[in-house]
Order: structure tokens, then sequence, then C-alpha cells
């Protein structure tokens, strides 16, 4: 009895922190969490989007932390690798919360493109990260369309959780090898990377914009084997290489694999992330950091899995990813987990634009390694393309004009012909005004709103 009692106050206690800090999404505030607790305690103060330097600044080196007043500003780099960033509580938009310690791996997951800020939303659910450990590499603070995945519950509905962990990581990083403009592609590191309409363009206004043999940092969902979806693009000096793909034609006597057209050796590679314990197979999807020895050939000095989902059943899971090995809406998979979709409900277009290629959301319980959704979002259909949305809520700040200010450190610019503005109008805009901020396109690292509400 005592038990079910603390069980009870505690998803109370959640649910009300939830809700004070803005978490109830759209809609979905009251809904009861789903997901198992984490084990261990979890402690730490702020939500953070760094807001002191400009778009592109850089942090190099070690860890890239962002604590206190803003001096990691969006699209700062932590070239060296990664570390726990940290901030100063408080609603200024001066760095990332952290703190705390030990997450389930039980626990429930989502994993997909950072698609707002505010807490943080991913896939259309927003997280309350006041409590969250935040694990941020080659970066200095979480920014848009950062791929990312958060450890935490959330609602049955899809709109709105409590991340105890978030972990963001770039994708890929090397030196850009060719591009299609026509079919919005380029390669690098023998990767084929696609662009959609979502595709977060950090210092430049497009595919076109960039200079042949640039260095690029990406964050992408990986499709078919080679290929991988850019969520965000960056450009970078000369960095050490970043891969990531699905692993095929694994030799382990030669400690080699391959992603597209790279070799992979992992000889003296260290690998980690795989959450049961499972070895390294064909199949699965890793992120390798390493040096380039010869051309086509990858030096790895870490192999990771790459944001591992845990397959323990009636573990929530929400994902987006590109369809592969489409055999129905009864059997496909996402981010290479298997999903039935068989019995979920399909918005964002008719069921029958699902299919290989389909960038989509998916939601649900896992079941003898099966997530079986209850929700299946199509994001984009390859020719068509789809709802392509960024939302911001906090309060303005660096204001000059409609045209250029910040929410959450992310530049905004709501000056278009076709800005529609909520209980307010344009004047309204200042400094400290609470605002909820959406838009469709990032170009030149400025978010293109297209509805300003005032709260």
């Amino acid at each position: 009895m005592t038990n079910a009692f603390l069980r009870a106050a505690l998803v109370a206690l959640s649910t009300a922190l939830l809700l004070s800090c803005g978490g109830g999404g759209s809609g979905g505030g009251s809904a009861a969490l789903v997901g198992t607790g984490g084990t261990g305690s979890v402690t730490g103060s702020g939500l953070g989007y760094g807001s002191g330097s400009p778009v592109g600044g850089a942090a190099d080196g070690q860890g890239g932390s962002a604590s206190g007043g803003g001096s990691a500003g969006t699209g700062g780099d932590s070239t060296g690798g990664g570390g726990t960033s940290t901030a100063s509580s408080g609603d200024d938009g001066s760095g990332v919360g952290s703190g705390g310690t030990g997450v389930s791996t039980a626990d429930a997951s989502g994993v997909g493109g950072v698609d707002g800020v505010g807490s943080i939303i991913v896939n259309g659910v927003r997280y309350n990260t006041d409590t969250a450990v935040l694990n941020v590499e080659d970066a200095s603070a979480l920014q848009l369309g950062m791929s990312a995945k958060v450890t935490g519950p959330f609602s049955a509905d899809f709109t709105s959780g409590v991340a105890r962990r978030v972990d963001s990581a770039a994708d890929l990083r090397g030196t850009l090898s060719s591009v299609d403009l026509a079919q919005g592609s380029f390669v690098i590191l023998g990767t084929t990377v696609t662009t959609d309409d979502a595709t977060v363009w950090a210092d430049s206004s497009g595919l076109a914009a960039i200079l042949p043999g640039s260095t690029l940092q990406v964050w992408g969902l990986p499709g078919a084997p080679g290929v991988l979806r850019a969520t965000r693009v960056e450009q970078r000096g000369p960095s050490a290489p970043v891969l990531t793909g699905t692993v095929q034609n694994l030799d382990p006597a030669r400690r080699t694999f391959t992603i597209g057209t790279f070799t992979v050796d992992y000889g003296t590679a260290v690998l980690s992330g795989s959450l049961d314990g499972a070895p390294l197979a064909n199949g699965t999807l890793v992120r390798v950091r390493g040096a380039i020895a010869l051309p086509g050939r990858l030096s790895a000095t870490q192999v990771q899995w790459w944001y591992p989902v845990p397959r323990a059943n009636a573990t929530p899971v929400q994902l987006a990813g590109i369809v592969t090995d489409y055999a129905g809406l009864g059997s496909l998979r996402v981010l290479n987990i298997p999903v039935n979709a068989a019995s979920a409900q399909v918005t964002g277009g008719p069921a029958g634009a699902v299919g290989n290629g389909v960038k989509v959301e998916v939601g649900g319980t896992i079941a003898n390694g099966v997530l079986q959704a209850t929700k299946l979002k199509i994001r984009h259909v390859p020719g068509t393309g789809g709802p392509a949305s960024f939302t911001l809520i906090g309060t303005v700040g660096n204001f000059s004009s409609a045209a250029s200010f910040r929410v959450r450190g992310q530049p905004i610019d709501a000056s278009g012909p076709g800005v529609v503005f909520v209980n307010g109008t344009a004047a309204n805009l200042g400094n400290g005004v609470s605002v909820n901020i959406q838009g469709e396109r990032v170009v030149n690292g400025v978010l293109l709103a297209t509805r300003v509400s005032f709260e």
C-alpha cells in the first residue's frame, strides 16, 4: 500500500512539474505519462539553448560545456569530443540544463531531430528538461535540427514528457566529395546525404551555396545502408571524421566492416553503447570516430551504437526516421527497428503514401522486439514534401526589429509578408516578451517565422 501511494505521488509530482514548466504541449498537458522510471538520482538546473555568441561561434576543445551566461552561442563547435553540458537555471537562454546520475536502460525513449526548444521538442513531444542530464558532443549547445535521443516518460498522446537524459552527437563529418543539386544530395565519406524541406542550414542558404571541398558536419537520420537524411548541416574547418550508418560486410577476423562505400577498420577501436551486451553485427547502426588512413578506408578509434533503444517488452518508444524494408504497414523498419503500424493512426498524408524512403514519426510500445505503433505521422514523401515545422517557446532577446531577434538563443526573422500574429502584432515584439514562434525553414542559421503567438 505504501509503495503504491509513493508511486502515485511521484507520478502526480512529475505531472505537476511538467505543467508548471509549460510542458503540456498542445492539448496534451493532462495526459498520463507512460514509461518506466529511471534509477539513480537526477539533479540539476535550467534549460538551455546558448545565447551569447553569434551563430557559428567556436568553443573548441574537449567536452564543449555551455555554462552560465550564454558564452556558448548557437552554432558553436566542440571538435575534440563530447561531455555533459552544464548551465545555470532560469529562462535566459544561456546554455543547457544538466546534472544528475543514472538512467534505467528500460526507460521510455525517443529518437529524432530536435524540432523545438522550450524545453525540448523531439518528434512533436515537448519534454520538460529541468532535471535532465544533457550530453552534447561536437557542439557547444543543443540546437534545432540536431539528432538526439531523449530518455524519459512521455504521454500516451505523444505531446508531453519529462526528460531524464538527452544525448546528441554529430552523425557525419568530412570533406564534401560530390553534389547533386537536382536531387538535393551530396556525398561525404562514401555516404549519400539527402536533404528535405526540414533540413536546417546553419550557416548557408542551402546546398547550392556550399563550396566544393568544404568540410561539413551533419546531423541526420540513417535510412537505407549508405544513406543519411540530413536534419542539420554546418560548415566546419578540417576535423577528425565521423561516420554513421549500418554495419555491412562484417569481418570479425580482420575486424573490418563497411558503411556505404567506406571500409572501417576497428582493430584498435573502443566499442561502446550496446544496451544489452549484444556483439557488433551486420545491420547494427553505429557512429564511428577515427582518422582516414587510406582513400576509402577509415581507421576507427571508437565505434558507438547509434542512439540504442531498449527492446524490453512494454517499453514506450517514439522515433523519427526513414522507412526501410517496407512490406506493408504491418512490416517495416524505422532506424533499423521493426515496426508494426497496421493498427496505427496515420496522419500527415494517406496511408498509401508510406513506403521505403518516406520520412515518418512512429510511436508505441515494444513487444517481442517489434515496435507496435499506435501513431504514424508522415513527415516527408520524396518528390512531394511534407509538413516541416520548428517551434521555439520563450522570451524575446537581442531584439533589433521583427526581422532580427532571438528566442532561446535562436535567431528569428518574423518580418515576412505571410507571418501570422496571434494575440498581438509585430509592434508588440520586444525584449522580455513571452512568445511561441513557429517556422518551417532555417536558412543561414535564421528561423523564418510563419506564426508568432504572444503568451
